[in-house]
C-alpha cells in the first residue's frame, strides 16, 4: 500500500505582473514550485503566457479565478452587482460587503467565470489541472456553484484547492490567525461541496499568512514540520519586486509587494527543500494529484455535453 505523502506546492498569481512571473519562473527552474495559476484578466497575462512559454513550459500552469483584482473580461455592462462605477471588479473588501447583504448576482458570477476559462483555453491551449480563485472567493456559496458548474464539463476533473487548515497549523503556526479560522471554518462546507461534485483536493491547505510574518527564515519550514496528513497543498505568492501591482493587489507601503520578494528568498533557499524532504514529502502537480485521488490518468481535454 503507498504511504508516500505528496505535497503540491502552487504559487498563486501568475501573469499579474511580468516581474512576479519572472519571479515564479525562476522558482520552477530551481524545481521548487509544482503549480502556478494564471490570472487571465490581468493586462500582462498574456505577456506572462509567452515567457512561460519561453521558458519551455517547465511549470504546470492553472487557472485562478478572480472576481475581485482589475477588471472582467465581459464588459462590465453584463456584470453589474461585480463592479464599481469605473468598471473594475470591486475590492475584496467591497465583494465581501456586497455578498453579505445578497446583492451579487449569481448568473453574472457564472458568466465571467465560463469568459474567464475561454480566455485560459485560448492562452494556453488545453483546460487547466489546477483551480483556486484570487482571494479565495471560490468557497463562498454562489461562487463556489458557478464555478463547478463552470468546471462540470472538463475531464479529467481539475484539482480544485480546498481551503481548510488543521487545528496543528492553526495553533502551531503564528500569523493571521482570525483569517484562517474564518476561512477553514467556510472553506470545510465548500470543500464537501468540492468532494460531492467529484473535483479532487487535498487534505489541507498551508501558507496563508500576513506580510509581517514571512520575515521568520523558518516560515516556510514551519508549516512543513507541522502539516499532518498525505496530500497537503502549499500556497505561495513569489516574485520579484513588481511596480506593476502597486495600487492593484497591496502597495509599496503596506508589505504586500515585498512579502513576495521574501517569499522567492525562503522558497529558494536549500531550507525549504531540506525540510519538504525531512517532512516526507513527494512533490507532486496538481494533474498527477488528481489522477492520485481519483485513480485517472487520461489526458486533459475538454468535454461538452450533447446539445
Amino acid at each position: 500500500m503507498d504511504e508516500s505523502r505528496y505535497l503540491l506546492v502552487t504559487a498563486d498569481d501568475f501573469g499579474i505582473g511580468p516581474k512576479t512571473s519572472r519571479g515564479i519562473l525562476d522558482l520552477a527552474a530551481q524545481q521548487v514550485l509544482t503549480s502556478t495559476v494564471l490570472l487571465v484578466n490581468s493586462p500582462h497575462a498574456a505577456e506572462c503566457v509567452s515567457l512561460w512559454r519561453r521558458a519551455g513550459e517547465q511549470l504546470e500552469l492553472g487557472w485562478h479565478p478572480c472576481l475581485t483584482l482589475d477588471r472582467p473580461i465581459l464588459p462590465a455592462t453584463r456584470v453589474p452587482s461585480l463592479v464599481d462605477e469605473s468598471g473594475r471588479f470591486l475590492p475584496l473588501g467591497g465583494f465581501l460587503k456586497q455578498y453579505l447583504r445578497g446583492r451579487i448576482v449569481r448568473a453574472e458570477v457564472e458568466a465571467e467565470l465560463r469568459a474567464q476559462f475561454d480566455r485560459f483555453i485560448d492562452l494556453v491551449g488545453y483546460p487547466p489541472a489546477n483551480v483556486n480563485a484570487h482571494h479565495h472567493v471560490h468557497i463562498f456559496g454562489l461562487v463556489g456553484d458557478a464555478l463547478r458548474a463552470v468546471l462540470d464539463d472538463v475531464t479529467p476533473r481539475p484539482f480544485v484547492r480546498r481551503v481548510t487548515e488543521p487545528v496543528r497549523t492553526l495553533f502551531g503556526v503564528r500569523g493571521a490567525r482570525v483569517k484562517r479560522v474564518v476561512l477553514s471554518r467556510v472553506g470545510k462546507q465548500a470543500a464537501a461541496a468540492q468532494h460531492t461534485a467529484g473535483l479532487p483536493g487535498t487534505d489541507w491547505l498551508i501558507g496563508i499568512t500576513d506580510p509581517p510574518f514571512v520575515r521568520d527564515p523558518d516560515f516556510f519550514v514551519n508549516w512543513l514540520r507541522r502539516a499532518p496528513g498525505r496530500f497537503i497543498e502549499l500556497t505561495c505568492h513569489p516574485g520579484h519586486l513588481d511596480e506593476t501591482i502597486d495600487g492593484r493587489d497591496g502597495s509599496l507601503t503596506d508589505g504586500q509587494l515585498h512579502r513576495r520578494e521574501r517569499e522567492l528568498e525562503l522558497l529558494g533557499h536549500p531550507r525549504f527543500a531540506a525540510a519538504v524532504r525531512q517532512a516526507g514529502f513527494v512533490p507532486v502537480t496538481a494533474a498527477r494529484l488528481a489522477e492520485l485521488r481519483l485513480g485517472s490518468a487520461a489526458p486533459r481535454r475538454l468535454v461538452r455535453q450533447a446539445g
